[in-house]
């Protein structure tokens, strides 16, 4: 599993938090919020609207606000290769 992350992050994809605000069914005038996080490829997070998407065709509270942050934590120009190593005692 950490590989296949790994992977990811070496591709481009960086780790995305949506703070999902809607509507509660019930009493419309009352926001709640929900927040999700998932690797995902920006700028077109198709992972986030697969599931917006999925939100907003089967569950009954209508979204009022998203809010989408995201940070590579890591890429291909942070490694470098070390040909020498010395330790000390």
């Amino acid at each position: 599993m950490h590989g296949r992350e790994l992977e990811c992050q070496l591709r481009g994809w960086s780790l995305t938090t949506a703070e999902i605000m809607y509507r509660m069914p019930d009493f419309r005038d009352i926001l709640q919020t929900f927040v999700w996080q998932d690797y995902d490829l920006a700028p077109k997070f198709p992972r986030l609207i697969k599931f917006l998407d999925f939100w907003t065709h089967n569950l009954d509270g209508p979204l009022a606000a998203v809010r989408v942050t995201h940070n590579r934590i890591i890429g291909p120009h942070e490694f470098r290769h070390v040909g020498h190593e010395w330790r000390l005692h």
